[in-house]
């Protein structure tokens, strides 16, 4: 039988192990010896990577169970709750979403008024010793205070939560599609994340809050759905419900498009980046969840800009990016700006195409500096730290002084930390235009971009000059071990060259320069990130301008298309730079020409109905799969048939309980009295119970268990000559872990082998048949 399968190998395979596995994958027979390998003629082990990037570390990874395992268990409990229950567990659900938008809101109100205050004093002192003359010890205290800030936030990301550097978007994406890694949703994954990022965006790196903000939501998300904590005595009874990754899978969604609203104070628009963006499965019953989550962050968000817009949170500015104000332009357009519109949307594609081709190569060359170990991290984060302040402070002392337009409401040049006109070295009515954008908080900065009160602020050297350095910046600067987002320095860069635009139009366009940056913005954003529908509300609702929708979707509609042209997505890059064996929701075209029982690794490892319990001992030491196929085989059945599929987790549960027999005979009765479906429910944050953990004795190894009870007797089954197309497509929809194949004619084994996602992979299947799979 030429065709077997992979059994999940999450966990990795390391050297010392090797030998054993090539002597395990077999099966074992009913008298419980160990038979003849299936494949003796050629073996087909998986070899495709069981470890991926995340954040700035490397770590195993496995698959998430999004499946109901229908075993005995389940439907006992099943049978047995009541009404009660289920509303228990309904109301419980409505008020876990309650729970991570105030919390969500109150996060991302809190990142606001840390960044403000601590940038704001930054800014502050930097601008009062300037005003002094004392330009080097005002360059001093910047730069000083940007690479402490840094490197406190390298210090977190290096020393306690490798897994918090980054914008988190991509691993959260890929957790949603079925992708679990060590603490990519931990409780030191969110705080060094909520900290970390306020003092990364402090730091004056070119990074935005709000990439960030989506992970931190998840992170919450996970937290609140665990399920409670033995260790710390917070096992509420009703929790029981949730330690299953199906339900932490909806609440996770939740908290993502949370952490947009968050962030953009975009209800709608966050709803919309998870249903688009990160979600890999959705259901209405989803949808109402995520717009209530969405609408509780709104409604706190606003609540407490209110409170701070009387003085009483220091030095809290505009309220960070919260909402922009361009509803004050005309949105009457001609020929002219549609025709410019369209240039903009061209370029926007392929400055994004660039710009995504850039930060996976520098990704790729700070994951070799990463991988030298803490110190390394933290010294290119202050590398970068330094020079991102010699450009901030450097670069405006090349512009020129402009003097301040006569009858502005606002004082000019500004006094203080946050304005358009900021004075840096210019004399006493005159302003220095590039230091109003470098020498501000990133959100400033796109508020004065964004700013159509005087068409003439910047000069279009100035833009060009800003551009330039924020789109370097942005791409050196992702990668570093801080927590950083992406949205930021796409809209400052995207903002700069659409306020060129509407520069070098003046009186010929309807459409003032503050639209134009909005424009530009969504043309680079779509060109960058590939989304259309999400980022098209969230710009709407970020600057209160529903007029502006045809333009908006235009724009996006032709640079996402022009940058498709070149690759992909950039999170969808950086997904797969990171080796995260992401399920596309679409079969490559090559899938076509071969079917299922074609990509099955090999030999096979199954276990009987009734088995002994050295059998299972030693499978689960010598392998790290994750699921077993279980054989009925006389005197249990007529002829060997397929019972269903056996977790690696339940195993370790049922062999810690001991309910063994002396004699290989039925005992489902005893298992179903002794144990509960929730003894095998999934534990939080990795804690469950390990093979470690277990003692058997020698006289137990050869006692006998009864696996029915616990066996999946329902799995997902295809025929070995479906198409593996149509395979891929049914695994991802249904989030599968496991997907067995089973013979097509009578009279041979009842089952193949088993699907997992590696077995999906261009990697695994290029090297099975390199002929038939393009070279990517």
């Amino acid at each position: 039988m030429e065709n077997q399968v992979d059994i999940e190998n999450d966990g990795g395979m390391i050297e010392e192990e090797k030998f054993d596995l090539e002597r395990n994958f077999s099966t074992i027979s009913e008298s419980g010896s160990i038979r003849v390998p299936l494949l003796k003629s050629k073996s087909r082990v998986n070899n495709t990577s069981q470890i991926a990037i995340v954040g700035a570390n490397v770590y195993p990874i496995e698959s998430l169970d999004y499946d109901i395992v229908e075993n005995d268990l389940f439907k006992q409990d099943w049978r047995s709750r009541k009404k009660v229950e289920i509303f228990q567990y309904i109301f419980l659900k409505w008020t876990l979403v309650l729970l991570i938008g105030l919390s969500t809101g109150l996060v991302g109100f809190f990142n606001n008024i840390g960044v403000e205050n601590i940038a704001g004093f930054k800014l502050l002192l930097t601008s009062n010793l300037m005003l002094d003359g004392k330009y080097f010890q005002a360059f001093a205290a910047f730069a000083g205070c940007n690479v402490f800030f840094a490197t406190c936030a390298a210090a977190l990301c290096a020393f306690i939560a490798p897994a918090a550097a980054g914008s988190g978007i991509p691993e959260v994406k890929a957790y949603l599609n079925g992708i679990d890694a060590h603490s990519i949703l931990a409780p030191t994954t969110l705080l060094v994340k909520i900290f970390g990022s306020i003092l990364g965006v402090s730091a004056g790196f070119v990074v935005g809050k709000e990439g960030p903000m989506v992970h931190t939501g998840a992170c919450i998300a996970n937290l609140l759905g665990q399920g409670g904590s033995r260790k710390y005595h917070l096992t509420w009874k009703w929790l029981k419900y949730f330690k299953n990754d199906r339900d932490r899978r909806d609440l996770i969604t939740c908290g993502a498009a949370a952490g947009v609203a968050a962030a953009f104070r975009a209800p709608v628009g966050g709803v919309l980046f998870a249903l688009e963006e990160i979600a890999s499965w959705w259901r209405s019953a989803l949808l109402w969840r995520t717009f209530f989550t969405t609408a509780i962050v709104a409604m706190v968000l606003r609540s407490l800009i209110q409170f701070c817009r009387g003085g009483n949170c220091g030095l809290f500015g505009q309220g960070g990016l919260i909402m922009f104000d361009v509803n004050s332009g005309v949105s009457n357009y001609n020929t002219i700006d549609v025709l410019a519109l369209i240039f903009i949307g061209v370029l926007g594609g392929l400055l994004g195409s660039l710009y995504n081709y850039l930060v996976d190569k520098v990704l790729r060359t700070y994951a070799v500096i990463n991988e030298r170990g803490p110190a390394f991290k933290i010294l290119l984060v202050m590398s970068v730290s330094i020079l991102t302040s010699c450009c901030s402070y450097g670069l405006p002392w090349f512009a020129g002084c402009i003097p301040c337009p006569v009858g502005l409401e606002e004082k000019c040049p500004t006094i203080g930390r946050s304005g358009n006109y900021k004075n840096f070295q210019c004399p006493a009515g005159h302003y220095n235009d590039l230091a109003s954008l470098f020498l501000n908080t990133n959100d400033d900065a796109i508020r004065n971009l964004f700013s159509s009160n005087n068409s003439n602020e910047f000069h279009i050297s100035t833009l060009l000059i800003f551009f330039a350095g924020v789109y370097c910046l942005g791409i050196i600067t992702y990668g570093i071990a801080i927590p950083s987002g992406l949205f930021i320095p796409v809209i400052l860069a995207g903002a700069s060259y659409g306020r060129i635009f509407g520069r070098a139009l003046g009186s010929l366009s309807n459409l003032n320069v503050g639209l134009f940056s909005l424009l530009g913005a969504a043309s680079f954003l779509g060109g960058t990130m590939r989304m259309t529908v999400s980022i098209c509300v969230i710009l709407l609702e970020l600057t209160n301008n529903l007029l502006m929708l045809p333009l908006v979707m235009l724009v996006l509609l032709i640079s996402k298309t022009v940058a498709d042209i070149f690759n992909k997505g950039v999170y969808d890059q950086i997904v797969k730079m990171k080796g995260l064996p992401f399920l596309e929701a679409h079969a490559e075209p090559f899938m076509r020409n071969l079917v299922a029982g074609d990509v099955c690794s090999g030999p096979l490892l199954s276990f009987s109905g009734v088995e002994k319990v050295g059998n299972i001992v030693h499978a689960l030491k010598y392998t790290r799969h994750n699921g077993f196929p279980v054989i009925d085989e006389p005197p249990f059945s007529e002829t060997p048939e397929l019972c269903g599929l056996v977790l690696r987790s339940h195993l370790l549960v049922l062999l810690n309980g001991k309910k063994f027999t002396k004699q290989r005979v039925l005992s489902a009765s005893n298992i179903l009295s002794r144990f509960h479906a929730f003894d095998f429910a999934k534990p939080g944050s990795g804690k469950g119970l390990k093979f470690e953990d277990l003692v058997i004795t020698e006289e137990e190894m050869e006692m006998y268990i009864d696996l029915h009870p616990i066996t999946n007797t329902s799995p997902y089954t295809v025929v070995e000559t479906m198409s593996l197309a149509k395979a891929a497509i049914l695994f991802r929809q249904l989030g599968l872990r496991h997907l067995c194949v089973v013979p097509k004619k009578t009279g041979r084994a009842p089952i193949v082998g088993i699907l997992t996602r590696h077995d999906f992979m261009h990697e695994h299947i290029s090297n099975l048949y390199p002929h038939l799979v393009p070279h990517k």
